[in-house]
């Protein structure tokens, strides 16, 4: 069975697919993943905060703000060789894609050079490269695509309702902008964003439907669960209000039809998970996650481990994916597909 990939969506079937029965929505899921992808493989990646802290943004969700009371230090660029060295122990523990953060707003000409050199080197390993390092110019983009950086990694975080409520310090049209100068530089666009913020459904609808509705959809669509932290905003609010916390069932749902609207994006369950019983796990797996963050730490946050991820994979019967590297046949796909205006990987 095949599932046409769709960029029509409306927001009416988006949210019909929210109010499914939730048993019905998983296996719906279900047959729109094994339609494209190996059922029981899973993406292994691991993500580096190569700038830590001191971001002028007013994320409500980030430790990482310097609007956050966090305790997060800001730190400089790390040095190109410790960055290599943390690529290469990713790759001796399966990683297929070494993702690096920087906590700016955007970066500065003057940073790019030294940002160039460490895609060049990590590539050079044999790994997927992907990179968050805020908003960027058609010129920036430009300079990674010609580094040989396979993703660019921008989120939208939420619906566009909901999101002036969560960021004031840019708008919901920077975040589009950017991801059409990745686009256009022909980078791999990885743009996802996170549940749990106090929004409402129709809210995590306005988020899928957004990301369903680009020209082309993401190659890879991260579901974070919020990690609450003191001293952000939304961490203190759901200290308060606890019933704010979106539930298991509520985050498959989201992870499920995010799957069903995007067959062939990799679906990454992201932040969050080391909080998620393995039962949780295994239902957004089945729902359509293929592929997670292994390691100890996301950026500031902790995660599940590769210990602990090594046992889970063990007791489901999954394996890490193998084989040709999504991102560079994704690229050769994009260039055959584009004059067709197919959403394709």
């Amino acid at each position: 069975m095949t599932h046409m990939v769709r960029t029509d969506w409306t927001r009416e079937e988006i949210a019909a697919l929210f109010d499914l029965p939730f048993t019905e929505l998983v296996f719906r899921a279900a047959e729109v993943h094994r339609a494209h992808h190996r059922a029981n493989e899973v993406q292994l990646c691991t993500l580096l905060s190569i700038k830590t802290g001191g971001c002028p943004e007013d994320c409500g969700y980030c430790s990482q703000s310097a609007h956050a009371d966090s305790g997060v230090e800001a730190t400089k660029l790390m040095d190109v060789r410790a960055v290599l060295q943390s690529a290469a122990q990713a790759k001796d523990a399966g990683s297929q894609r070494f993702c690096m953060g920087a906590a700016w707003r955007n970066p500065k000409d003057r940073d790019m050079p030294k940002i160039v050199e460490i895609v060049k080197g990590v590539r050079d390993m044999g790994l997927e490269t992907c990179m968050t390092l805020g908003m960027l110019t058609p010129q920036q983009a430009g300079q990674l695509a010609e580094a040989g950086l396979d993703y660019y990694n921008h989120n939208i975080d939420t619906g566009p309702e909901y999101y002036e409520r969560v960021i004031t310090t840019r708008k919901y049209e920077d975040r589009l902008t950017t991801l059409e100068n990745v686009r256009a530089a022909g980078i791999n666009v990885c743009s996802g964003g996170i549940v749990g913020m106090g929004e409402t459904r129709e809210d995590r609808v306005g988020f899928v439907h957004t990301l369903a509705t680009l020209e082309r959809h993401p190659e890879s669509v991260p579901v974070n669960a919020l990690v609450p932290v003191k001293g952000t905003v939304l961490g203190d609010m759901l200290a308060d209000t606890p019933l704010a916390k979106i539930d298991d069932i509520e985050f498959v749902r989201t992870v499920a039809v995010a799957r069903i609207a995007m067959p062939v994006s990799m679906v990454r369950l992201s932040a969050g998970r080391e909080s998620m019983s393995d039962a949780t796990q295994a239902l957004a797996f089945m729902a359509g996650a293929n592929s997670i963050f292994t390691g100890d730490r996301l950026l500031t946050a902790p995660n599940a481990g590769d210990d602990s991820d090594a046992a889970l994979f063990a007791r489901l019967g999954l394996t890490p994916m193998a084989g040709e590297e999504p991102a560079r046949a994704a690229k050769v796909c994009a260039g055959a597909c584009r004059t067709e205006a197919v959403a394709a990987e």
